[in-house]
């Protein structure tokens, strides 16, 4: 089994074979260490094979692996055994690993007491381990007992964290939330004999009574409170029950699953629990503050870690394709419009729109495709960020001691932790992102989307392998880094946002560039300019910014900053559009600004 598997393992990894599992695709990459550091060196896929007529993962795996073997020229398999450890420089690999989001990802119900407080650390957990929240039941969510019965009944969620009262306080409201499961007698996705898995991690004091009332009816898992004391979260043993029942119930009904935990010398993790272990590494390893985002064609995930606390959000309704259209319902056709560059009617705009949400796998054939496709990204993901902002929050409930201030501050519990002014990394991932046409556009979408403040870093994920980066850093945190910094990792440039706004055409900001060799490039940036300084990925410049007296870069308004700042493939991005980003309300006037921007920047050369 995977615990003895990874027993197994103390010697030192030299080569090592990921996988993930996605819903349409198996990705597999080999990672061999060359020289003192680890690098990717081949990757293969081949399509998931959960469903009929194979309804076998491990199939899709193997035929991922088979296409390493063809082009890395080493033999990884034996029949249908992956061959471990190596038997010598051609043969083997010393580890299997690998992650899944097949059969729809891990979906989760949360309950507890205040929906605010209890509700929400308990959806944080969920969220933090990786899987879909499809609702929060609490007692003061406004729905009647049978309406709530009947919720619990209908969901059949993969799994129930249950949750509610700090420890020692009054148990009433849980055991109450214990009787609707119970009379609603839930039944899991998979695996229509088996008891639904359900952990309890709410007042310990009430833990006699909800074992008397759900340990017949489910599988039921006792662990500490994640509320113990309203002023602490205690998150972490919640999270570690949910990976354990995800692999020993959800994923055993899953189809060749069990054949699959059998071949992985670690434990199999959920993909977006393994991206968000590779987030926190880096946030952790180089002391930053990162939000990293991947956009599919369901879901988009945001992560976050500011100073060293980990969030993540899963926005279930935006995506680029199978929810298209919930982006359009959710961000208005005017907030998609008005990232198109051209004039368009609304009609022709719906009707493309519902051709993606029909046709998920096609791909822009023209210009005017590609920009469409663009403009509503940029609105998915600037509504996953709000989504994340409302949870990455300080905690609930808890009484300040605050001073007169502070009362002029606003500086309440349940402020949020994402400050974009402290932000120094933003990580892009996803189809839309990895695989734009130029990386330049990934790039705009993203300051569109985030209107990131003063100054920021960008990179996307070159070709999609955090998943598997992430579960290898539980193993081997220098391979899995090394990999992450040298081949996933593409650095896009830095983004210089002055803050505030003015007349378009007046001045914003000068600014003195200092190279390295000693030239100074001097420029002053007026508002509403796009400015693009090309600067390679391995070049540091020191730059000087002194905006007019009521634009600030940072510090206070109209006060100089100058920071080392580090270059990529697309460059250094100066934004003199004003924060927040106001785009003209007139139609051609607005068409102007954005054809102005794209010829700047060269987003859509020969056309925009």
């Amino acid at each position: 089994m995977a615990s003895e598997a990874s027993a197994k393992t103390p010697h030192p990894l030299h080569v090592i074979v990921a996988t993930d599992c996605g819903s349409t695709t198996t990705k597999a990459i080999l990672i061999e260490k060359v020289g003192d550091e680890y690098r990717q060196t081949y990757r293969g896929e081949a399509p998931t094979t959960v469903e009929a007529p194979f309804e076998d993962v491990t199939r899709g795996v193997l035929n991922a692996i088979a296409e390493i073997e063809e082009l890395s020229g080493r033999k990884i398999l034996d029949g249908d055994t992956i061959i471990t450890p190596c038997r010598d420089a051609k043969t083997g690999v010393d580890i299997y690993i690998s992650t899944s989001s097949a059969g729809g990802g891990l979906q989760m119900m949360v309950t507890g007491v205040v929906q605010n407080m209890t509700g929400e650390s308990a959806q944080r957990a969920a969220l933090g381990a990786g899987a879909i929240v499809i609702d929060v039941l609490a007692s003061n969510d406004g729905r009647l007992p049978h309406e709530k019965i009947e919720r619990i009944r209908t969901m059949r969620p993969d799994m129930i964290l249950m949750s509610g009262g700090t420890d020692g306080g009054a148990v009433t409201h849980v055991v109450e939330m214990a009787e609707y499961i119970s009379a609603a007698e839930p039944r899991p996705r998979f695996g229509a004999t088996f008891k639904l898995p359900l952990i309890y991690a709410g007042n310990t004091d009430a833990q006699p009574q909800v074992k008397k009332i759900l340990g017949e009816k489910t599988a039921l898992v006792l662990t500490d409170n994640i509320r113990p004391v309203l002023e602490r979260e205690n998150l972490a043993p919640a999270r570690d029950k949910i990976h354990d029942l995800f692999l020993e119930h959800v994923m055993q009904q899953a189809p060749g699953y069990k054949k699959l935990i059998e071949m992985a010398g670690a434990p199999i993790m959920p993909t977006p629990a393994a991206v968000g272990v590779i987030m926190e590494t880096i946030a952790k390893r180089e002391h930053l503050n990162v939000i990293g985002v991947d956009i599919g064609g369901a879901t988009t995930d945001v992560f976050s870690v500011f100073n060293g606390l980990f969030n993540r959000t899963v926005s279930a309704n935006l995506g680029m394709s199978y929810s298209i259209s919930n982006v359009l319902a959710e961000a208005g056709l005017a907030n998609i419009m008005r990232w198109v560059p051209f004039t368009i009617d609304e009609q022709t705009l719906r009707n493309r729109i519902k051709n993606k949400m029909v046709r998920p796998t096609t791909i822009p054939q023209t210009l005017d495709e590609l920009q469409i496709e663009h403009a509503i990204s940029r609105e998915a993901l600037r509504l996953a960020l709000i989504h994340h902002k409302s949870l990455a929050t300080a905690l609930k409930g808890v009484q300040q001691e605050r001073t007169i201030s502070d009362v002029f501050e606003q500086q309440q519990s349940g402020k949020t932790l994402i400050d974009m002014l402290k932000l120094d990394l933003i990580v892009g991932s996803g189809g839309i992102l990895s695989h734009a046409p130029r990386r330049v556009q990934s790039m705009l979408m993203m300051v569109d989307a985030y209107e990131p403040l003063g100054f920021t870093r960008l990179s996307v994920d070159s070709i999609f392998m955090m998943p598997h980066l992430g579960v290898l850093s539980t193993i081997d945190e220098k391979a899995a880094t090394d990999v992450f910094v040298r081949d996933c990792m593409v650095f896009l440039g830095t983004c210089i946002a002055p803050i505030g706004q003015g007349k378009d055409g007046e001045r914003c900001a000068d600014y003195a560039i200092t190279f390295p060799d000693g030239r100074v490039d001097k420029g002053t940036l007026s508002f509403g300019d796009l400015r693009l300084v090309p600067l390679a990925s391995e070049e540091k410049v020191s730059i000087t910014v002194q905006p007019v007296k009521q634009v600030s870069v940072g510090a206070e308004a109209g006060v100089a900053v100058t920071r080392e700042v580090q270059g990529g493939v697309v460059g250094l991005l100066l934004d003199g559009r004003g924060r927040p980003l106001q785009l003209p309300s007139d139609q051609a006037a607005r068409i102007a600004s954005l054809t102005k921007w794209y010829r700047a920047v060269d987003l859509y050369p020969k056309g925009g």
